[in-house]
């Protein structure tokens, strides 16, 4: 397998390769079109590539693209999966299912927020009930977003977080920033005020495209935190249940994190996109894990986050400065590397095996 060739450079690349492979394995095609148009112009699209067989009553699903640029490896993995036929290899009655770009708009423009500047996995709240207040972000917020990112105003706010990192802790200014929150639509990990075009094309379109199986296990494919190359078994929720137990079971007790159980890459969040697909099959037949790939230094990370946020809160995009900054948030998400495309290759493949065989001894 030509692996390099499954990683492509952009949105429209990606969704083209992903599609012609599908094709190609004879996967059973659905799309759910957005009304945008992409950074080329091109076509935005949720893609479901259905592989499973006729018998086949459980699934493994694969997602890419739940924070947009973060597709670049996500797509790959998927196409990797496709050129390398992985779905024939599964055990009898668990079949393969791609959902390709949860996120297109994002995907397509470089960015980890959607069109609204959302993060997906922090918009999945109840948005008819009462929303979880973040009161620490509203604190940070001011030194995040500084109306420049070259001058007077951007060295006073990093001087600033410098200051609460001493005094608080890194863990704490993760937590504030991180979390999510809903009252700053210009700022960082925005979770929105309502349900973004993806949670609403999900909720609608899941239970067609996977309710006919009996159980669900959703691999969400992520990148930014961690050692490089290093895939990260993640559980969104509480280590408590059937559902972390599954987990478990399939994957090993060392192998899978928690972030509410402290020992994972990534602090606690809330709305995270998962609750689309229990809540459209039901906890019960439901189970799901993101894959958390490292690239850079946290802190090279978080940089590029701010600065592309500081773009397209205030900057030029047509400007030098933004070509410089879509670099960094590319290569925050994306080690162009043989040996990382190797890596993140080999250990999806790895855990989409386990976790059929887990669903096979159901």
């Amino acid at each position: 397998m030509d692996l390099h060739a499954c990683f492509a450079p952009t949105y429209a690349l990606a969704r083209g390769g992903f599609l012609q492979r599908a094709e190609r394995e004879d996967a059973r095609l659905h799309t759910a079109l957005h009304s945008l148009r992409g950074r080329e112009g091109e076509e935005l699209a949720i893609d479901v590539a259905d592989l499973s067989r006729p018998g086949d009553r459980r699934a493994v699903v694969v997602a890419s693209g739940t924070h947009g640029v973060e597709g670049l490896l996500g797509s790959g993995a998927q196409s990797a999966l496709l050129e390398q036929a992985v779905a024939g290899a599964l055990p009898e009655g668990v079949g393969l299912v791609l959902v390709h770009a949860h996120n297109p708009h994002g995907f397509s423009w470089l960015r980890r927020v959607n069109e609204d500047n959302i993060d997906l996995n922090r918009n999945f709240a109840d948005f008819g009930g009462t929303l979880e207040v973040n009161p620490d972000y509203a604190e940070v917020h001011p030194a995040l977003v500084p109306a420049d990112w070259d001058g007077p105003a951007r060295e006073a706010a990093d001087a600033w977080i410098a200051a609460y990192k001493e005094e608080r802790g890194m863990r704490a200014f993760q937590a504030a920033c991180c979390r999510g929150q809903h009252d700053h639509a210009d700022g960082l990990f925005f979770g929105g005020r309502a349900a973004s075009w993806t949670r609403q094309t999900l909720e609608r379109r899941l239970p067609d495209w996977l309710g006919r199986f009996e159980h669900v296990a959703l691999i969400d494919l992520h990148s930014g935190l961690g050692p490089s190359g290093v895939g990260e078994l993640i559980y969104a929720h509480a280590p408590e249940g059937p559902e972390h137990q599954r987990l478990v079971d399939w994957h090993g007790a060392a192998e899978v994190t928690s972030v509410l159980a402290g020992d994972s890459v990534s602090p606690p969040v809330q709305g995270t996109i998962d609750v689309a697909y229990r809540s459209a099959l039901g906890s019960e037949r439901f189970t799901g894990v993101v894959i958390e790939f490292g690239t850079l230094e946290r802190e090279q990370v978080f940089g590029a986050l701010r600065a592309d946020n500081w773009l397209h809160a205030f900057g030029d995009l047509q400007s030098p400065a933004a070509v410089d900054i879509k670099r960094a948030i590319r290569d925050a998400f994306y080690v162009d590397d043989d040996d990382w495309r190797t890596q993140v290759w080999e250990r999806v493949h790895q855990v989409v095996l386990r976790t059929a065989a887990g669903l096979a001894g159901r």
